[in-house]
């Protein structure tokens, strides 16, 4: 990462600049509001038009705004103005706080319309634009960044000036936004070749972090097991999570990624339990914690404290699809129902609340109701005794930490501070009454907050999140035994391979209303070829895992690097932007780049290519330097490293799928917990997908059999589940 004294103009550098007094300032031509532009901003902006919730919730602005695009960029250049362009999303907090306070003023709108050419963007339809202006954000202030995003570029699209949320006035330590408009119109206006040094500065900066240098080789299996220990150093041995003093997000992919590391340990007669054991402490306190919905089900973005109380409260998708696929792991490794439980719960709210009726899944709800943040989710004690009665109200609050004065802010955040049994003893009743009244008091208040007004939803379907969520959902119904939850991942592939590609088969990435639009990014490729794959592997039928590898056959011919292996995130003839970058580092979502390593690896197996399984390992390779000492940034790569490292087992079952013989052997293959293997099942009536290895292999009088290979040698068939579970234990 660069200091801020690498860069020609820093933020407090900037930020000098713009609020000296100068002595000579009464010789300059004051900035001030235009009568003509103020006429102008009266009238409609130009995105009233976009499929974005997020940019329509600015199309009334008075800020004459354009989406991304070669008018908005044409008429910067026609113009000689800088370029404000302003990131975010339809359920980020800060991003409503900042319309309401700067984008619905009338003077800064002014100014904006005066001396800017202002361009606003969904981060979740461009990514590829906010991780690029995200970096120079976070270059630019030390590491700091979010959204809302503010930066300030030239017309050629280069960064020169960059923040957050601004308010209007100066205030909190925090320059405002007014005051950062007047001086950024004067220094343009005055010192252009300070402007054009610090956006040459910034945009090497940004390129320079945006490359990948190849590592000299791979990784080994301790240097993996040196990576997950630290990460699981890092984590909090109270709460669980990683410790952190404020915000805790959940670590989703590195609960994943320890679990892997703890059965690797457990097979080798040497189990480190405490893998395990900080796995599962996070899953307690995130069940238990206010970023869990009680009611309703689902899990927020973040806790905005160490102890998982107190929520922001938007829930994304892609949150319910990693969580709940951490909490599957879970159950898959120890067996306990509660982890499989929260899991439904999780998936159960999604299939509720945020399902289309076409079959896509919607992006977000907000944080926001009514204008205030989590208005739609606390509670006073007197509401709940008024809904539930004295009795059955008062055991209801001493069991979700309600009170008379509250757990945050004066309101109450339903959470869990004891068992079940333990308030049970404490109140005098018996468990099972406690849990009956726990039950219905949920049903009761959860249909009383369903006639408050809800939160905003984002209606917009994403390829890359909705291929999370498929993913979950069918090994959700796999594991879980859960039809609704197959079902309804089916249809959203469906939905996808049938409206979100364009007429030349081109997957998109966004959908809305109707209209699809915007050529897929590398984790659109990667991560709905995830969620056929395990489609795949719940149904077994045979198109999902077609449609997996042409959907990876096309995403290496757009995205591949050939000279420096792995994948850029735009494909070749995308828009040329200041940079085209790899997205490498895991973060909230996986990255393209391994979940793609992972998917090649399984398909090589899966579908007899021994080319993909070459192309995964140019990319681990090309990777591998930026995996630091602790897994962190790099979970889902380095579980895709595991896989590979481990040699994953290919396990083929052949028979009938309608025979009760060909299912039993199916639901041995799932009782036994293992990360690193790929299943296929062969139909003798369909032997397109017949892997060569298993050509000559021939069924008993027809009886289902199956056979398990590894490093290219394979078992004797067996026909039996006991016979499979010996040989998968």
């Amino acid at each position: 990462m660069f200091a801020i004294g690498s860069l020609a103009v820093g933020f407090f550098g900037v930020l000098a600049v713009l609020t000296t007094v100068d002595p000579d300032n009464r010789r300059r031509e004051p900035i001030v509001p235009d009568a003509t532009i103020a006429a102008k901003s009266a009238r409609a902006n130009h995105l009233a038009d976009s499929t974005s919730p997020y940019l329509l919730q600015h199309a009334h602005n008075p800020v004459d705004w354009y989406p991304w695009g070669r008018e908005a960029l044409d008429r910067a250049r026609r113009e000689d103005k800088p370029i404000f362009l302003s990131i975010g999303y339809a359920a980020c907090h800060w991003c409503h706080v900042m319309e309401r306070e700067s984008f619905e003023n009338e003077e800064i709108a002014v100014l904006l319309n005066q001396h800017f050419v202002s361009i606003k963007v969904d981060r979740e339809e461009r990514p590829d634009l906010d991780e690029i202006y995200m970096n120079a954000t976070l270059l630019y202030n030390q590491g700091q960044g979010g959204w809302p995003m503010s930066v300030f570029l030239t017309p050629d699209q280069q960064p020169f000036f960059a923040g957050t949320y601004f308010p209007p006035d100066s205030r909190w330590g925090r320059p405002g936004f007014r005051d950062v408009l007047v001086g950024i119109a004067r220094v343009w206006k005055e010192d252009r070749p300070r402007v054009a040094e610090a956006a040459r500065s910034l945009t090497d900066a940004v390129r320079q972090v945006s490359m990948v240098a190849p590592s000299s080789g791979g990784l080994s299996s301790d240097r993996v097991a040196q990576a997950v220990h630290g990460l699981a150093d890092a984590f909090d041995p109270r709460t669980g999570g990683l410790l952190s003093d404020a915000n805790k997000f959940p670590p989703s992919q590195g609960m994943s990624l320890m679990l892997r590391e703890y059965l690797r340990t457990k097979a080798t007669g040497r189990p480190d339990a405490r893998l395990l054991e900080r796995v599962e402490l996070t899953l307690d306190h995130m069940a238990r914690g206010g970023i869990y919905d009680h009611l309703g089900g689902g899990i927020a973005r973040y806790s905005t404290d160490p102890d998982w109380l107190v929520p922001h409260f938007e829930k994304m998708l892609y949150d319910q699809a990693l969580v709940a696929g951490a909490y599957l792991d879970a159950f898959q490794v120890t067996g306990r129902q509660r982890w499989a439980d929260v899991a439904a719960d999780i998936l159960d709210y999604v299939l509720a609340d945020l399902r289309a009726p076409e079959g896509g899944f919607y992006s977000s709800r907000d944080a926001d109701s009514e204008g205030v943040e989590g208005r739609y989710y606390v509670w006073s004690k007197r509401e709940i005794l008024a809904v539930l009665g004295a009795e059955a109200g008062e055991l209801f609050c001493s069991y979700y930490d309600v009170t008379d004065a509250g757990n945050w802010e004066g309101h109450n955040i339903l959470n869990v501070q004891r068992p079940l049994e333990a308030v049970a003893k404490l109140n005098g009743v018996e468990p099972e009454r406690l849990r009956t009244i726990l039950r219905e008091g949920r049903a009761k208040l959860l249909a009383v907050r369903a006639r408050r007004a809800p939160p905003g939803l984002d209606d917009k379907i994403l390829t890359s999140w909705n291929g999370l969520m498929i993913a979950s959902l069918a090994r959700a119904g796999r594991l879980l035994d859960e039809p609704r939850d197959t079902a309804a991942a089916a249809q959203a592939a469906a939905f996808i391979l049938h409206k979100m590609r364009d007429e030349r088969g081109r997957l998109l990435r966004a959908y809305r209303q109707g209209r699809a639009h915007t050529p897929g990014f590398l984790d659109d490729y990667a991560f709905f070829a995830e969620g056929l794959i395990e489609l795949y592997e719940t149904t077994f039928e045979y198109r999902w895992l077609t449609e997996a590898l042409r959907l990876t056959d096309d995403m290496i011919a757009r995205c591949a690097d050939a000279e420096g292996g792995a994948f850029f995130y735009t494909a070749v003839d995308a828009e040329p932007l200041i940079v085209r970058s790899k997205d490498s580092r895991d973060g909230a979502v996986p990255s393209g780049n391994s979940v793609a390593i992972m998917n090649l690896l399984r398909l090589a197996h899966m579908c007899d290519r021994a080319d993909l399984e070459d192309i995964a390992r140019r990319a681990i390779r090309a990777l591998a330097g930026r995996v630091g000492n602790i897994a962190y940034g790099s979970e889902r790569f380095l579980a895709a490293v595991h896989f590979d490292l481990a040699g994953p087992r290919e396990i083929t079952v052949i028979g009938d799928p309608s025979r009760d013989e060909t299912r039993a052997l199916l639901r041995t293959i799932d009782r036994v917990c293992d990360f690193n293997r790929v299943v296929l099942l062969i139909d003798p009536a369909d032997p397109r997908s017949k892997p060569p290895a298993l050509e000559q292999t021939v069924q008993p009088k027809g009886q289902p059999l199956a056979v398990v290979c590894r490093h290219h040698t394979c078992s004797r068939p067996v026909t039996t589940p006991d016979e499979l579970a010996k040989l998968l234990q």
